[in-house]
């Protein structure tokens, strides 16, 4: 498993309508958690405005890094790593 980060600059969607509505659920609970908690806000609040980011644009970097797609309507599949029966024959 090779992390690439030239696909990474290609903002392709690459997360799911339900994983949008996960991320944007939980990015908002961990907002308004790190306003309450004392100590651990910062870092709640991070990871809060990543998730709710990532769910906002339907993009995520990591999974772009990773050649992961979790968007049935872009190409369908969880690993759209290229197979040998994907290149044209002359």
């Amino acid at each position: 498993m090779n992390f690439d980060f030239k696909r990474m600059l290609k903002f392709e969607h690459n997360v799911g309508e339900k994983e949008k509505k996960y991320r944007l659920y939980a990015g908002s609970a961990l907002l308004v958690i790190s306003l309450f908690v004392p100590g651990g806000e910062v870092l709640l609040l991070l990871v809060g405005l990543v998730l709710v980011a990532t769910g906002y644009s339907g993009w995520c970097p990591v999974y772009s890094g990773l050649n992961k797609n979790t968007n049935e309507t872009a190409g369908g599949s969880t690993d759209s790593a290229p197979t040998e029966s994907d290149s044209t024959e002359s």
